[in-house]
């Protein structure tokens, strides 16, 4: 696969009924790179996490990817470049694990990518740790077991440009780290990875590049270091905060008593 995904949205906004979420946002997504947005609940994250993925439509600016707008990549085609985890991932019926991180490779059903399909789905369940689970129907699983194998499922798609919309939630510290490990190793291969985090800390330490997010805003974005600074933080985060930096990376902790 020749990996591409450059994607740069400008002067993006998002309008849902009546509210603005998402305001003048310009920021682009880069292969070979991690990007991670952080922000309060409701900042519009996610939304742009949408916007970025072609999952939602914009209602001012553009959006490419390679150059070319969303709207004039089919859907089959747009699977192949890129695929999201989003918050909601739910499998009603009593499908076995391995069934539904083979549910990733169906964008590539009929092409010669397809002749891989149990080595990247074999590759995607070692990867999210869920290999022992393979023969467990997911309905069975507890709430971080269910998170591992979506995220399977994803990697299993093998595209160019990954979204992953706070994979990390319902996780355990280990398990948390292994995802950003995944994400981090995705994006070291030249992949372009976008991930939405609520912990700092976690962010900063495996992020290229951070996109605060605040008010429908892009308040700031750069390296962890540049972006997250107590003053910031404290302002756009309503908590007073201390940074503390480990290997060269701020780790957030909030001040209390």
């Amino acid at each position: 696969m020749i990996l591409t995904g450059s994607i740069s949205a400008t002067a993006v906004g998002v309008d849902l009924e009546g509210t603005t979420v998402l305001d003048g946002v310009t920021i682009d997504v880069l292969p070979g790179e991690l990007l991670v947005l952080v922000g309060p609940n409701g900042a519009g994250k996610s939304t742009l996490l949408g916007v970025l993925s072609g999952e939602r439509k914009p209602s001012r600016g553009t959006v490419t990817f390679d150059g070319r707008e969303f709207g004039g990549i089919r859907h089959a085609e747009l699977a192949r470049l890129r695929s999201v985890l989003t918050q909601e991932n739910t499998v009603s019926f009593p499908f076995l694990v391995a069934e539904v991180v083979a549910m990733g490779r169906s964008p590539w059903a009929r092409t010669i990518e397809g002749r891989d399909d149990m080595t990247a789905v074999a590759e995607a369940m070692d990867a999210a740790d869920i290999s022992h689970l393979a023969a467990r129907r997911y309905t069975t699983l507890s709430g971080g077991e269910k998170a591992r194998v979506s995220l399977a499922r994803v990697l299993a798609q093998r595209t160019p440009v990954m979204f992953l919309d706070e994979p990390t939630a319902s996780l355990d510290l280990r398990h948390q780290e292994d995802v950003m490990r995944v994400g981090r190793r995705a994006a070291d291969a030249g992949r372009a990875v976008v991930v939405v985090l609520h912990d700092l800390s976690l962010a900063s330490a495996y992020a290229d590049r951070l996109a605060l997010v605040s008010d429908g805003r892009l308040e700031a974005v750069g390296a962890p270091a540049d972006v997250l600074t107590e003053e910031r933080v404290e302002r756009v985060y309503g908590l007073p905060v201390e940074l503390h930096l480990v290997a060269g990376r701020p780790v957030v902790v909030p001040r209390r008593g």
